[in-house]
């Protein structure tokens, strides 16, 4: 049986990740786009090169490696510059998320997801389906990311409202998971998910 991916998504500090982690305990793979993105351009990279040539030095840590955070502040602050590197790092993560994906099928897996934070933004709602939304609400989003990343506030509104907003992204979903409660409470929405996930891929 062939491969079926289902696309997971929803907004920064909305609790992907989690739920990727939860899927994968229940036997699912789920490849992340954000960790292939980090592949692309690791130092000596064809993708770093391209960065710097198009984003300076400036954006280079002291050991030549990425400084996310200063690219980041530099994008998130104006849409023409996050189109430039978004056209550089997308079609690289498209190329390794295909590899990974043949990888899956070639073990005989019939059921992966791939966790986008950018599915719809980008386009990739119609190459993958089902889509699950992870939804939460800005006040908790917030209060995640300010703790995790250690970001103000106001940079962390800037990464939401670069992003579609999740009242959009759960009308286009086909699932949404809440997840404004507690990790039993994400856990037991996973596990009633999970069946419907293996129905649309026939498994």
């Amino acid at each position: 049986m062939a491969l079926h991916v289902f696309g997971l998504t929803g907004g920064i500090g909305s609790g992907k990740s989690r739920v990727a982690a939860l899927l994968r305990d229940r036997g699912v793979p789920v490849v992340d786009a954000d960790e292939l993105a980090r592949e692309v351009v690791a130092p000596g990279s064809v993708g770093l090169g391209q960065l710097r040539a198009a984003f300076g030095s400036e954006i280079l840590a002291l050991d030549g490696s990425l400084d996310r955070k200063r690219l980041g502040a530099l994008v998130f602050a104006d849409p023409e510059l996050r189109k430039r590197l978004n056209a550089i790092t997308h079609p690289l993560v498209r190329r390794l998320a295909q590899e990974r994906f043949a990888e899956l099928e070639n073990q005989g897996v019939v059921l992966a997801g791939y966790d986008v934070p950018l599915l719809f933004e980008v386009g990739l709602d119609t190459a993958f389906r089902p889509v699950v939304v992870v939804n939460a609400s800005q006040a908790t989003q917030l209060e995640r990311v300010v703790r995790r990343d250690g970001l103000s506030e106001d940079a962390v509104r800037a990464r939401i409202l670069a992003q579609q907003p999740l009242d959009e992204k759960k009308k286009r979903a086909d699932f949404v998971l809440e997840n404004d409660g507690g990790a039993d409470e994400l856990a037991a929405q996973v596990d009633l998910l999970l069946p419907k996930l293996r129905g649309a891929a026939g498994s």
